[in-house]
């Protein structure tokens, strides 16, 4: 059973910015978060009841996970550099 994937006009433009390579990985992954978001390099942010971060490549994908309903709502892709975060 597939989850239903809701993506921030932020995060989607984010993503349009990055290089054609490392939008495809971070696409791959989104697509894969459909089928079962809690798989991959995911840990649960501190404090935070549904704030989950999935790492793909140098690239972060912030979301809120909702079980009850199967849906996630992707709030930010971010790059992850030495100044980042």
């Amino acid at each position: 059973m597939t989850w239903q994937l809701k993506i921030a006009r932020q995060a989607r433009k984010a993503l349009e910015r990055f290089p054609l390579k490392d939008q495809g990985y971070i696409t791959t992954a989104l697509e894969e978060m459909r089928n079962n978001p809690f798989s991959g390099d995911l840990i649960r942010l501190k404090n935070q009841t549904a704030t989950f971060r999935r790492r793909v490549g140098n690239y972060r994908i912030f979301f809120d996970a909702y079980p009850e309903d199967r849906t996630l709502h992707v709030v930010a892709i971010r790059r992850r550099t030495s100044t980042t975060y």
